[in-house]
């Protein structure tokens, strides 16, 4: 007896196709947002601003203090079983993930179990449900500090951070994670920012090496720097929920400056130090869990790492609101928020 075929799914007609499309841009710019990582300093910021204009679901292991009313927060492992149900909503509109850890009290497995994995699982969930719209905060650190750099870096530009500081990894594989999901779903529209520096009360490296009391610098290097305040980044996520976008931006503030001119406008002394000894004292300090700073990251305080961020005005709409002196000073604000 002859095999019978299996009988294949008739085409998606254009009109029922339209009506996909459209439902789902009606969720990406009205449906729930989910953000990852809303307990952080730049989740808690966007958070306020965005309840305000559509429902807010945030997910982090840690409890979100001051949390407004009216945002639903579940304490939980994306990981976990339990975070996929979440998923199961069709109201969601869009998936924001600011949850990649920086953590130097922990090991590189626990980092990558933590930032790699849980991102695939939330690909996945996404995929699963169709949720319309994808939005990763990356960094234009994924291009790495390096001699031969050109003076300002597209987004076409391989990512070449890992070389150096392996530290950096987890995130360029978020990265390259996002761009396949972004090929694979062409119905969800991704969109990968990567900005530059960001400053203010949030607690990364730049901030709290420019935070101290005495910076010290490496002699002989003063590289210029771009800088973005965190509320020109949280203003850069929510125009990339805009029904429509999609794809990969730069995202830069105030034109570039010398490092030596950025701390002489926060008024702080500086102390020049031999590369040679900044790097062994600075990898002393990591191995002993006594800085947010690792080694490798003296390369930006060295080289020159700056992004063309011509997409993200053109494309994007966004150029950053906020001046140098302004920008700088964002991180000596009371941290509340």
């Amino acid at each position: 007896m002859a095999k019978r075929e299996p009988r294949k799914s008739p085409p998606e007609s254009p009109r029922r196709r339209r009506a996909t499309d459209d439902a789902a841009a009606n969720r990406v710019g009205a449906g729930a947002v989910v953000v990852t990582g809303i307990c952080g300093r730049l989740g808690r910021r966007l958070a306020r601003q965005l309840h305000r204009e559509r429902e807010v679901i945030g997910l982090d292991r840690r409890e979100f203090v001051g949390k407004p009313k009216d945002i639903e927060h579940h304490t939980i492992d994306v990981r976990r079983k339990k975070a996929r149900e979440l998923f199961r909503r069709p109201d969601i509109g869009a998936l924001v993930h600011l949850g990649v850890m920086h953590d130097p009290r922990l090991g590189a497995d626990e980092h990558h179990t933590w930032n790699v994995i849980a991102f695939q699982k939330l690909l996945e969930y996404a995929e699963l449900y169709e949720v319309p719209k994808l939005v990763l905060l990356s960094s234009a650190n994924v291009y790495g500090p390096r001699p031969d750099n050109p003076q300002f870096i597209s987004e076409d530009s391989p990512l070449l951070g890992a070389n150096r500081f392996s530290d950096i990894r987890d995130l360029i594989e978020l990265d390259m994670l996002a761009q396949s999901f972004f090929w694979r779903n062409p119905r969800t529209e991704t969109v990968i920012l990567r900005p530059t520096h960001i400053l203010g009360t949030v607690q990364n490296a730049p901030s709290n090496y420019l935070r101290l009391k005495v910076v010290p610098t490496l002699l002989g290097f003063d590289p210029m720097i771009q800088v973005v305040h965190q509320d020109d980044v949280v203003r850069a996520i929510r125009l990339a929920l805009q029904p429509g976008v999609r794809g990969i931006f730069n995202i830069a503030g105030p034109p570039p400056v010398a490092l030596s001119r950025a701390v002489k406008l926060l008024g702080r002394p500086t102390v020049p130090i031999p590369h040679a000894l900044a790097r062994a004292g600075v990898e002393r300090l990591w191995r002993w869990h006594m800085t947010s700073f690792p080694a490798p990251e003296l390369d930006f305080i060295r080289y020159v790492c700056m992004v063309d961020d011509k997409r993200a005005r053109e494309g994007l709409g966004y150029g950053p609101t906020f001046d140098l002196r302004t920008t700088l000073q964002a991180v000596d604000e009371e941290r509340w928020v």
